[in-house]
């Protein structure tokens, strides 16, 4: 493991990585975010869902440094008398959770439909595109928002797993389309070079050529869009919830401890919806900017 992460920082991107205070700025943010929603179990102190732990007397505590606070919660409390900042812990590890899934499941789609439009052409990839065009033509928060609504009328008592899944399905069909078109236009270049064509006189199966030949040079875009769409799934995540129709009440997530702040806001209990926002802002923007970085990273004309 050493020598891996000794030859990854000798190489021109751990170099790039090394040089540049906001790539690992972020790089930093992220992982103490990502660390505390997975151990969140560990990491918060108290549990927030655990009705047992509940104390009414307790609801909408300020911040521990303002008059009124209690050092037992440092961050405050909502209405419900559960910590702010145990909240968080817990609900990031939610946002981040549907965020990456949905992430990993566009990308999977996005790009066997891609190779498949770019690499065959034709009626598949004008099929395949036009399919793009439709989707494109939809806001995704739209169309998210219809899945989501259409999942929980179809699953009303549904567990919250499969609330979760249907959140992630929902945000998948709008994510896929980026990396489709990124994808086959990568696709387009790589199969008239010349290592493409003499895969296919030496017998070379069009889906080996695809597998092991074309995709390793077509996934350097899709790591810079992936790393970027991480935020943005996080971000329609968030949306949905503040709307109702993302994660479940039992589990919130950011944009649901929002919601439940919204309604507090200006009554003085500000604390219960601006520090769910903070990291949420706090998230995305790390991410991004590990993503501009990424991207600068593997262009080769800003070496």
């Amino acid at each position: 493991m050493k020598k891996i992460i000794a030859g990854w920082l000798d190489s021109d991107i751990g170099y790039s990585f090394r040089t540049s205070p906001v790539a690992m700025a972020a790089a930093l943010v992220a992982l103490i975010c990502i660390f505390c929603s997975v151990f969140a179990g560990f990491v918060a102190p108290h549990n927030p869902f655990d009705l047992t732990t509940l104390e009414l007397s307790d609801a909408r505590l300020p911040p521990a440094w303002s008059e009124g606070g209690s050092s037992k919660y440092l961050l405050g409390t909502d209405d419900q008398g559960r910590d702010i900042l145990s909240a968080l812990m817990y609900g990031a590890r939610i946002s981040l959770a549907v965020g990456f899934a949905s992430v990993v499941l566009s990308v999977v789609v996005g790009v066997g439909f891609g190779l498949l439009a770019g690499f065959y052409g034709g009626w598949i990839d004008s099929a395949l595109m036009r399919l793009c065009d439709v989707m494109l033509s939809f806001p995704a928060i739209l169309v998210a928002l219809l899945i989501a609504g259409v999942g929980r009328a179809l699953f009303p008592n549904a567990q919250d797993s499969l609330a979760l899944a249907v959140l992630i399905v929902s945000i998948t069909l709008t994510g896929w389309v980026q990396y489709a078109r990124t994808v086959r236009g990568s696709t387009l270049v790589e199969r008239n070079k010349e290592y493409v064509q003499a895969a296919r006189v030496t017998g070379v199966t069009p889906l080996r050529i695809m597998r092991r030949h074309v995709l390793p040079n077509v996934m350097g875009p899709v790591l810079v869009l992936a790393t970027i769409q991480v935020a943005t799934a996080i971000i329609t995540e968030a949306t949905l919830s503040f709307l109702g129709v993302g994660a479940p009440p039992t589990s919130p997530s950011l944009g649901t401890l929002i919601r439940i702040g919204n309604d507090y806001l200006f009554s003085g209990e500000w604390w219960i919806t601006v520090f769910p926002g903070v990291m949420l802002v706090t998230i995305s923007l790390s991410v991004n900017l590990l993503g501009d970085w990424l991207r600068d990273a593997l262009n080769p004309r800003l070496r």
